[in-house]
């Protein structure tokens, strides 16, 4: 929840969008990742493979959708990313079903092994993974908008995006590649979600909420 509450926050702080169809988007990329691993692929790379494939979605959805319907003012986006939202849904539902679906048969022992810690603690190998997984993708988005020459050009676009294009940085440009990451956060959220639980096609709205109250408890 931590790493789709980064995908939503900075789609917000860059783009100035609340996007409604970030859990739907998530969805997509967990359903992906299925799809792939139902071909006889190794769930890692099935994840390597859809991470960057959600990313161009995120550039498509940015230029072609988001960024016209920002010049019509603040309602239309969240109308169109509500509408987008019920498109993925029931696509993901014509496609795949109602059936609820997990990544934990594809993980094989990893998904039930455990260590066990003095005191007789036992810990799942698999939560302490995630939670691994879900602290280095943070501190990397950290360091990258702090310190890569990208992030820095983020940060100023949307403290002032008219400022930063007059210092020589290509909003539009910025923008895209905002929507990329956040698109590829909330991919990489669902395939982390399917690995611990079930996922369906209409699970996005929920993911939605959950993704809201992190942003919200977490500032």
């Amino acid at each position: 929840y931590a790493v789709l509450a980064a995908g939503l926050s900075l789609m917000f702080g860059v783009l100035r969008i609340i996007n409604l169809a970030h859990g739907d988007l998530a969805m997509v990329g967990a359903f992906a990742v299925l799809w792939l691993v139902g071909l006889g692929w190794s769930p890692w790379l099935a994840v390597l493979v859809t991470l960057p494939v959600m990313g161009v979605v995120g550039m498509a959805l940015q230029q072609w959708v988001l960024a016209r319907t920002l010049r019509a003012g603040v309602l239309l986006p969240l109308l169109v990313t509500m509408g987008l939202g019920a498109l993925i849904q029931n696509g993901l539902y014509g496609v795949f079903g109602s059936e609820a679906r997990s990544l934990a048969d594809a993980l094989g022992e990893l998904s039930w092994a455990s260590w066990v810690l003095p005191g007789d603690i036992v810990v799942g190998q698999l939560p302490v993974l995630t939670l691994a997984l879900g602290v280095a993708v943070l501190a990397g988005l950290h360091l990258m908008l702090r310190h890569a020459r990208l992030g820095r050009s983020i940060r100023a676009a949307s403290s002032d995006s008219e400022a930063a294009a007059r210092c020589g940085i290509d909003a539009a440009r910025v923008h895209r590649a905002a929507a990329a990451i956040s698109v590829g956060l909330a991919a990489l959220a669902g395939a982390m979600l399917a690995t611990r639980a079930t996922i369906e096609p209409y699970a996005g709205p929920l993911l939605l909420i959950m993704a809201f109250e992190a942003v919200v408890i977490g500032g």
